[in-house]
């Protein structure tokens, strides 16, 4: 419609958004819209929240769906801060020697050779989407979920025009589909929708309908519940329809620390907020933040102090049902951490046997509203597509998130029946006074941990305007030991960082993930929302 855009080019400004009465930041317009629109039709941040979650489902289905799984931070109109996962686990018949001989199987490798695969059905963990939507509105929402769902439905079943970015993401739907019913359903004639090509999905649609009389135990019980395990049985993979059955949202207990005064909150492991907590806290003992900005000692001592948080989680944070996990938030661990960096770059690993991998993608948006509920929120399918299994007839596309597991015996993340993944999802919440709360988020896989840290330096460091603090050129620290930057740095920044040790590449702006932020000081909010996305922060 519009010609080709040029995703990597930044020559658009965009202002922080301001409101009264609400406020919903997430990286698509008309999912952004139903948002709103649930606020104004009675609801709070939870019910806009899910409301948006439910859009993104159909308007962004490479990244997040039904399929997957949901996790929120919030502060609650009564002052309380919590956090909820609604994250299933393995499969109970996924032992790690079933699997060595399914893909033994599959790949023709030896067993005692095969590793967890990328994609595929035995990627595929219990989604927890469905029920997690359900609790989180029952317990803290003000309408129902076949509210939630409308706009989804009509945006499934009437069509919607895809936006520039998704279109981009969606073009690997060509080759990563190769059954016809999910080419019939997420391909136009064999191909990805251009941008402005509008795109329904009725199969999905009809699912959505089916949650939206039968509620939400129609996905865990009784014929489609059946149908997704028998789809990923006849795939290759170990879902049962008893694993869709037990699954329950939890509330846990979130993590936290403190940063310039700000107390910044993350998921507890099996998520990966200890990360987060543990680079911010070695980055305050080094005084990071200190340096002026366009400086490369700031992003000097900032990728070290991330580079050893990274190797600490990678190794550490599993299911904490199955393995006990070390204080890494802590401030103590983090001084001792901090000693080991000096001005050159460390040689230190991040990544490998047991961690997830690198890329993922996925969905974040933030809410507040006028009773005082701050809500950061967040939805995935990991990969593009997840795992690549679409259930025939329901447009239900499955996760990946099992292959964060490995099959070394020895590692804390190693695949068990039952255990949930060392999983990248991380929505954030900040409380910089009393009555001055943060929902924020960085999306992308490693980059997750990466974007709390620069944005939240931005925020607190540089006292940057929350959209500057989005807009900001970041780096990204590589499995492969490079520093990857975007090309928008100041000149003469690059060079020094080399000058530093570090192997420094270029990459375009989607290797940098998505942020949101939405924001509640006294009675007044403001959003903003991911310039490397095509979102918006809307508000009334």
């Amino acid at each position: 419609m519009d010609g080709n855009p040029d995703l990597d080019r930044f020559d658009s400004r965009r202002s922080t958004a301001y409101a009264q009465n609400g406020m919903v930041a997430t990286s698509q317009p008309l999912a952004a819209q139903a948002g709103v629109e649930a606020l104004r039709d009675g609801g709070n941040a939870f019910d806009a929240a899910v409301t948006t979650a439910a859009a993104l489902n159909v308007v962004e289905p490479m990244s997040t769906g039904i399929g997957g799984d949901a996790f929120a931070l919030y502060r609650t109109a009564d002052g309380d801060v919590g956090a909820f996962r609604s994250c299933g686990g393995a499969p109970a018949d996924a032992t790690r020697d079933a699997v060595r001989r399914r893909v033994s199987e599959q790949s023709g490798v030896d067993p005692a050779d095969a590793t967890m695969p990328g994609a595929g059905p035995l990627t595929v963990t219990v989604p927890g989407t469905v029920r997690g939507w359900d609790r989180l509105l029952d317990d803290h929402g003000e309408r129902s979920l076949a509210a939630a769902l409308e706009p989804a439905i009509e945006y499934a079943t009437e069509g919607f025009p895809v936006s520039e970015v998704i279109a981009d993401m969606w073009t690997v739907a060509e080759t990563l589909f190769t059954e016809s019913h999910a080419r019939e359903e997420y391909l136009l004639g064999g191909r990805a929708p251009d941008t402005g090509d509008v795109m329904r999905l009725p199969d999905l649609g009809g699912t959505l309908s089916t949650i939206a009389t039968e509620g939400a135990d129609a996905f865990y019980e009784g014929p489609l519940a059946d149908h997704i395990a028998e789809a990923v049985r006849e795939r290759g993979g170990l879902l049962s329809a008893d694993d869709l059955a037990d699954f329950e949202p939890e509330y846990v207990n979130p993590v936290s620390t403190t940063y310039r005064g700000a107390e910044i909150y993350e998921l507890p492991p099996n998520n990966q907020g200890l990360v987060a907590l543990e680079a911010l806290n070695i980055a305050e003992e080094l005084d990071a933040g200190s340096y002026d900005y366009d400086s490369a000692k700031r992003v000097h001592y900032f990728a070290e102090s991330l580079k050893r948080a990274f190797h600490d989680g990678h190794h550490y944070i599993t299911d904490p049902e199955f393995e006990d996990v070390p204080a890494l938030g802590s401030k103590a661990y983090a001084a001792k951490r901090a000693t080991t960096v000096g001005e050159r770059a460390g040689n230190v690993s991040i990544g490998g046997p047991g961690a997830p991998p690198e890329d993922g993608d996925t969905v974040l948006l933030t809410v507040a509203d006028d009773e005082g509920n701050v809500v950061s929120f967040i939805n995935s399918i990991f990969g593009h597509f997840g795992s690549g299994v679409v259930v025939p007839e329901t447009g239900i596309t499955l996760q990946n998130r099992g292959s964060s597991f490995t099959l070394d015996p020895e590692h804390p993340n190693r695949l068990e029946p039952g255990k949930r993944p060392f999983h990248t999802l991380i929505p954030g919440l900040a409380r910089f006074d009393d009555n001055d709360w943060a929902a924020f988020g960085v999306m992308g896989g490693y980059m997750q941990p990466q974007g709390h840290l620069q944005v939240l330096s931005n925020l607190l460091d540089y006292d940057m305007p929350l959209q500057a603090a989005l807009d900001a050129p970041r780096w990204r620290y590589l499995e492969n030991g490079s520093l990857a930057v975007e090309d928008r740095f100041p000149d003469g920044v690059v060079p020094k960082l080399v000058r530093r040790g570090h192997d420094v590449v270029v990459r375009p702006p989607s290797a940098f993930g998505g942020g949101e932020i939405t924001r509640l000081a006294d009675s007044v909010m403001s959003g903003a929302t991911e310039p490397r996305k095509d979102g918006t922060a809307a508000g009334f």
